[in-house]
């Protein structure tokens, strides 16, 4: 492959992505470290990406940036299906859960609306409009108050002060982005401590994050890879970054997208057309 291809290869996965790291260029590509760090120099003198450390982002790509809820929906639908469809299998009727703001979250919370007798406990707009929709007599579906941010999640003291007062089975969240020096992170300062509430609330930990998030950087930590008891990622994820993640969090599992396939249309069934119209498909 001649540089200029390779460069333009490289390019197009951080377009698809927003963001790449070294190492995963190294994997697909089948060349040096150096070559990879070469290539992503010249497309930052360019101006076409920005480099960070470990990787590079799309510019403007910054740690506080925030995308909203409709631009993130469009990304990795069925990595965030084949995820959720694994998770769910966590929840068990009469548990207390927590759900945090996002679109994997948003994904994963169409898997419950089945699931009897439990109480969800939300900082998400989405997520309760969601259960909404088809609302079932034994299930509660607890809003907190708050601060709308982009992605239409409710942060701040009066969500921390509703998340501090229940006690919780299992916290399920989605992350902005995931790193091994600098854990789970957000490009919302005052969402991390809405979200520190919810870990602190809950029994089990779980994080939801696509293969993409991994090396993406948010300017606040919410909480260090070891806390979580389960990571749910899939298997577009590197070998290399699949083992330094299973080093430290609890439980790593890594879902096969492929699986999915022979589901995803039943799934998909219980869609309404007001679901689809809002863009909020995963």
């Amino acid at each position: 492959m001649l540089a200029n291809q390779r460069r333009s290869q490289i390019l197009e996965e951080i377009r698809r992505t927003g963001a790449v790291r070294v190492s995963s260029l190294v994997e697909s590509l089948g060349v040096s470290d150096m070559t990879v760090r070469r290539d992503l120099e010249l497309l930052a003198q360019e101006g076409l990406v920005v480099k960070v450390h470990g990787g590079a982002l799309l510019p403007g790509g910054r740690s506080a940036e925030e995308p909203g809820f409709a631009a993130k929906s469009g990304r990795q639908n069925t990595e965030k299906r084949a995820i959720a469809a694994a998770a769910a299998k966590l929840v068990e009727p009469g548990m207390a859960i927590g759900l945090s703001g996002g679109t994997t979250t948003w994904t994963f919370a169409r898997r419950l609306r089945e699931v009897p007798g439990i109480t969800v406990v939300t900082n998400s707009v989405q997520v309760a409009d969601l259960f909404s929709h088809q609302p079932r007599p034994d299930q509660t579906v607890v809003l907190t108050g708050g601060i709308r941010t982009p992605s239409e999640a409710l942060v701040g003291p009066f969500a921390v002060a509703a998340i501090r007062s229940v006690n919780l089975d299992i916290m399920f969240m989605g992350v902005h982005g995931m790193d091994v020096r600098n854990g789970f992170t957000t490009p919302n300062l005052v969402e991390a401590e809405t979200d520190r509430a919810f870990v602190e609330a809950s029994r089990r930990f779980v994080v939801l994050a696509d293969h993409t998030k991994f090396g993406v950087l948010g300017i606040s930590t919410i909480a260090s890879l070891d806390t979580a008891d389960i990571l749910f990622t899939d298997s577009a994820l590197a070998a290399e970054s699949q083992a330094a993640l299973r080093e430290r969090v609890g439980e790593l599992v890594v879902v096969d997208v492929s699986d999915l396939e022979n589901t995803d249309s039943t799934e998909l069934a219980g869609i309404t057309e007001d679901e689809e119209r809002t863009g909020a498909s995963g």
